[in-house]
């Protein structure tokens, strides 16, 4: 993904650099997102793997930006987040998860809160479902913030699905409603990218979910039948990769704060 400059409703331009990056093994997205405008090229990084660090902070290094904030959508089940080998590359950037995934970081996040990175900031919305401690990022509602909005949805909204919600403390009830109340009240044109893809799709749209998503179009009742009879496999990194993220994967802080 190249740079994108994006002219709000105001006709300011705000200078947005965004990268979407893969992991092949366990099918997950990591975001690159910088204001390129800045003097300093702050950067954030959501979701980063363990696998791909040195890959991820190689192309910070082209790109020539300032990472600041490695973040995590929620405690991840399939892979071992990166934050905290990131951590030990570069010590200056701070971990961010949130403080209702009782996990370990630099930063604990609640809902209402303003990741800010140069003169652009990220917005924490709570998502719990797939997990209790879920959070989607959304990029900031304001003049000289990117338009159209950025969801980074983790696995609480995926393209043309969800995801599961029978394990870390899931509920298929609270999942509907998070995305009915948090992320489907978004415009309609904010894009949805979400932590992970099987089927090679990259990105989508509020208004597209709201239409075609086969789980989350449906009203409540049936689509909690749906998620209690999905009968999928125990995840076959669950017992490394949760007790690692529980502190952001290498990391172990001894005091955390808030944004």
């Amino acid at each position: 993904m190249g740079t994108s400059c994006y002219t709000t409703s105001s006709g300011q331009t705000a200078r947005l650099l965004f990268r979407q990056l893969f992991e092949k093994e366990s099918s997950t997205y990591t975001y690159l997102l910088a204001d390129a405008s800045h003097p300093q090229k702050p950067a954030v990084l959501i979701d980063p793997v363990d696998k791909t660090v040195e890959r991820d902070l190689a192309l910070i290094k082209d790109l020539g930006l300032n990472l600041i904030y490695a973040m995590n959508t929620h405690v991840h089940a399939d892979h071992v987040t990166g934050t905290g080998l990131i951590k030990t590359k570069v010590p200056d950037v701070k971990s961010v998860i949130s403080r209702a995934s009782n996990g370990k970081a630099d930063c604990l996040v609640e809902p209402g809160d303003k990741i800010i990175f140069g003169d652009l900031f990220l917005e924490v919305r709570s998502t719990p479902g797939h997990t209790l401690g879920c959070v989607t990022y959304v990029t900031g509602d304001g003049p000289n913030q990117p338009q159209p909005r950025m969801a980074f949805t983790g696995d609480a909204l995926l393209i043309r699905g969800c995801g599961r919600t029978d394990f870390q403390g899931g509920s298929s009830v609270q999942l509907y409603k998070s995305v009915h109340s948090q992320i489907f009240t978004l415009p309609k044109d904010t894009l949805v990218c979400p932590a992970h893809d099987y089927k090679g799709f990259t990105v989508s749209t509020v208004g597209e979910e709201m239409q075609y998503n086969a789980r989350l179009t449906k009203d409540e009742e049936t689509f909690k039948k749906i998620m209690e009879n999905l009968n999928l496999p125990y995840p076959k990194m669950i017992d490394i990769a949760v007790p690692a993220n529980m502190v952001c994967g290498l990391q172990d802080p001894s005091v955390s704060a808030s944004i």
